[in-house]
This record gives C-alpha cells, sequence and structure tokens, in this order.
C-alpha cells in the first residue's frame, strides 16, 4: 500500500494536481531539437492555473512559441532566502503508433504491471507531473489562505530536453531579476520510491535526493585527410583516422573518482541495505566493484556517477563509395564529474591523438550542494513524513538538468520532484520511453510531500 496522510487541506490538492497534469500531458509540448518546440500552449495553461491561484504569472518567449512561466509567490518573512522551484514544459517525441493510448491523450486507466490507477502520457514522469504537483500545491494554498515562509519563485521552462537555450539559459542571461534573493532550488533529478534489494534479499525503499550533477561536454571529432579515389586510398585516410579515435574513446576505462557526493550515497545505501564498509572501498577499480556488488539492485544509482564517460553516438563522412573524402566527423556525448573537467580535457586530447581534432559542439559544467545543509535536512523530513520507514539518500545525477543553468546564479540546486512509485514498476524506463505513466497516488504523494517542504 502506499503511504497515506490524513492532511485534508492536501487531499484536495492531489485531485487537482491530476487534473492539471493531465490538461498539460494534453497540450503537445513536444521538442524535437535544433530549436525545433512549441511550449506556448502549455505555458498558457500553467499561467491561467497560477493566475486562479491569484499570483500574477509572467510568460516569456525566447523565439516565437518558445514559451517560459515565472511566478513569485510571496513570503511572510521578507528577509528569509527564496527558494526557486524550477520545471520544464517541454518533452521528447513520442510515436503514437507504439502506445497503448495516444500519448497526448491524458488517458486515466490501470497499469498493467501494478493494477494501479495511473495518468498515462508524454510528460506524465518527465516532467509535466512535478509541474501539476506544484500549481496544485500553490493553488490550495491560495484557497485556504496559506502562505509560505519565504519567497517561492516557481520557473515552469522550455528546451530542458534539448540545451536549454530557450528555456533556463534565456531566463538566466536575460531575466536574472525574476530570481532575486534565491538560494536554494528544487528541480528535476529525484524524489521517488526505489525499491533496492541487496545481496542478503534484504528490500528497502530509498528515495534518492539529486544534489549534484555531471557536467555535460558534447563533442565534435574531425579528421582531415587527402580525397582521393577509392581505388587508390591515399595513406591518411580521415574515416580511417577517426575511426581508431572512436574505438579508441569507446573502450577507455576512465579512472574512479568518487565526489563527496558520491560518497555519501554509498554511505546511506550501505546502511540502508545494512552492508558493512570497509576503508578504502571506494578507491580502487577492484574494491569498488566489490561495493556495488554488495548493494545489489541500489548499484545503479551511484555507479554511473564514479566516473567520467564519454560515448561515441554519431559518425559522418563521405558522399560516395567509390570517394575517399577529405574529412570526416563524429559526435561523442561526454559527461564530466565536479572536479574532473581538466582531466577530461587532457584524457580526450591523449585519446584523439595527432590526426583528429576535437571541440567543444556543447557544454554545460558538473554542478554540486551540500549535503549537510538545512536545505537537505528539510527534503529528507517531508519525504519521511510521507513514508517514516523508507531511506532518503543524496545521489549525484549522471545526465544532467536545468540546476547547471540556474546554478549560475549562485544557487544550490536538488533534484526533487517526489513520487511514490509501487514496487515492480519500473520508473526510470519510463523516462522518455513508450507508455509513460504515473500512479495517482504518486501525484497525491507528492502534492503531500511539496506541501510539507515548500512550507519549511
Amino acid at each position: 500500500m502506499a503511504p497515506t496522510s490524513s492532511a485534508t487541506d492536501t487531499a484536495r490538492a492531489g485531485e487537482d494536481a491530476v487534473v492539471l497534469t493531465r490538461g498539460l500531458i494534453r497540450r503537445d509540448s513536444t521538442n524535437r531539437g535544433g530549436g525545433e518546440g512549441d511550449e506556448r500552449a502549455a505555458a498558457e495553461y500553467a499561467a491561467e492555473a497560477l493566475t486562479d491561484a491569484g499570483l500574477a504569472p509572467v510568460v516569456l518567449e525566447s523565439k516565437p512559441r518558445r514559451a517560459n512561466v515565472v511566478a513569485r509567490v510571496p513570503g511572510t518573512d521578507p528577509d528569509a532566502p527564496a527558494l526557486l522551484v524550477h520545471g520544464h514544459l517541454d518533452v521528447v517525441p513520442a510515436d503514437a503508433a507504439d502506445w497503448t493510448v495516444p500519448p497526448f491523450s491524458g488517458e486515466i486507466a490501470d497499469c498493467p504491471v501494478t493494477g494501479l490507477p495511473a495518468l498515462w502520457g508524454r510528460g506524465a514522469v518527465d516532467m509535466k507531473n512535478t509541474v501539476g504537483m506544484v500549481t496544485a500545491v500553490v493553488r490550495e494554498w491560495a484557497r485556504a489562505g496559506v502562505r509560505p515562509r519565504r519567497d517561492i519563485v516557481l520557473a515552469f521552462v522550455a528546451d530542458e530536453e534539448d540545451s536549454s537555450e530557450h528555456g533556463a539559459e534565456f531566463l538566466v542571461r536575460r531575466h536574472a531579476d525574476l530570481f532575486e534573493g534565491c538560494t536554494e532550488a528544487v528541480g528535476e533529478g529525484g524524489g521517488e520510491t526505489v525499491y533496492a534489494r541487496g545481496v542478503d534479499g534484504r528490500t528497502v525503499r530509498l528515495y534518492p535526493v539529486g544534489a549534484a550533477e555531471r557536467g555535460s561536454a558534447w563533442l565534435t571529432l574531425r579528421a582531415a585527410g587527402t580525397a582521393g579515389h577509392g581505388s587508390r586510398p591515399p595513406r591518411d585516410n580521415a574515416v580511417a583516422s577517426l575511426a581508431e579515435a572512436v574505438v579508441r574513446i569507446a573502450v577507455h576505462r576512465w579512472p574512479l573518482h568518487p565526489t563527496p557526493v558520491v560518497r555519501a550515497a554509498l554511505d546511506g545505501i550501505a546502511a540502508a541495505l545494512g552492508v558493512e564498509r570497509a576503508p578504502g572501498d571506494a578507491d580502487t577499480d577492484e574494491a569498488v566493484e566489490a561495493l556495488l556488488a554488495r548493494l545489489g539492485t541500489a548499484a545503479p544509482l551511484v555507479s554511473p556517477a564514479l566516473r567520467n564517460s564519454a560515448a561515441p553516438t554519431m559518425l559522418s563522412a563521405g558522399y560516395k563509395v567509390n570517394v575517399v573524402p577529405g574529412e570526416a566527423t563524429a559526435g561523442v556525448d561526454g559527461r564530466v564529474l565536479p572536479g574532473a573537467a581538466a582531466d577530461f580535457e587532457r584524457t580526450m586530447d591523449a585519446l584523439t591523438g595527432d590526426r583528429v581534432s576535437w571541440e567543444y559542439a556543447h557544454s554545460s559544467p558538473p554542478v554540486s550542494a551540500p549535503v549537510d545543509s538545512p536545505a537537505f535536512a528539510a527534503l529528507r523530513a517531508a519525504l519521511l513524513e510521507q513514508d517514516p520507514g523508507a531511506h532518503v539518500v543524496p545521489v549525484c545525477l549522471s545526465g544532467g538538468t536545468d540546476a547547471k543553468v540556474f546554478a549560475r546564479l549562485g544557487i544550490d540546486c536538488y533534484g526533487f520532484s517526489p513520487s511514490w512509485q509501487p514496487e515492480g514498476l519500473d520508473y526510470t524506463g519510463l523516462l522518455h520511453g513508450v507508455d509513460e505513466r504515473v500512479p495517482l497516488e504518486g501525484l497525491r504523494f507528492g502534492v503531500r510531500a511539496l506541501d510539507r517542504f515548500l512550507r519549511a
């Protein structure tokens, strides 16, 4: 059974969250990349809902149809630092032919895995659910005459699923004044139930909260050579040079770089599972692999964030099979841990060699926030109030969110999109996946946890 709450003021907000999330899903805001997206309808819907709560949201477009919504909820203590709550309105594409229900219908139907009622549609977990839950909370506050202790800035943005250029990047660059006074933020990247099973068979409920993110390092590799006829190939073949570099990158074993957040994650997960730790068990390949094995199904929460990474993802060369091209290019998706950027660049220089150059196509820095802060303690308390037998652990996200952008304003950013998930449902598989859906009780849980935290 899902954890319950007797708070009657959030019961109505929970049902409102279902309605709001459903309305957002029905407003197709697909981001196809390369600047192609349209969040306007979703932004207008969110702005109208916030206006109903007595707020004065502004809709800001970076270019036509690339819309963002920002509103400030005034707190009772004008001297308290403000909190930013951010979420994105855009979603990745969905092919209706692959789905059980139309991906933008917002249907409510039982989940075939759990049998529980769920809201289906693109964005149900990434992340129109959170936008709907946050909006429902502030609407309930308006009905009940509740005000938070500190100002809360709501930012529902465009373009997170691509480069953030038309969303968070645009707002920070052009409208930083809207975030005046914000010292902490919550957004995507944590707060959902994870059922972890250790090697001894013990199962515990974990709630990971994002306290760090690897930076993005999207690279373009370029090899130059001599163009010529395929029957008389030159020795300096650009395709061959590039291919050799790509293989070196693909097979490279990056060294361990356990950050403070990752070490805290290992501590928290091991304690929850009753796994004994040994000194230095996160400092060598052999020791950390043994530790991860003892963490069982919880290992994926930390294993991708123990190292930098670089994955070749694109190749391009030539225009005809009997013509040797003079240039070949490749794309590499690099991810960089806090404090490991210099090592990443030195390693890429070595792996590409003399015949291949590389440059950043897009980069964003890694970010990290303290895990011993009052903010993290408040996040933990909000989750444990709803699920007292669970364990809240900090994690470093292997990918990235808009936190990378907002952190440039000096804001400590945490991943907190709370949602109860039933055991057996592959939550991470639903992100960007087919038949994306969120349990209705997950939305209700999230409203209660957000109400608790946002009032702190």
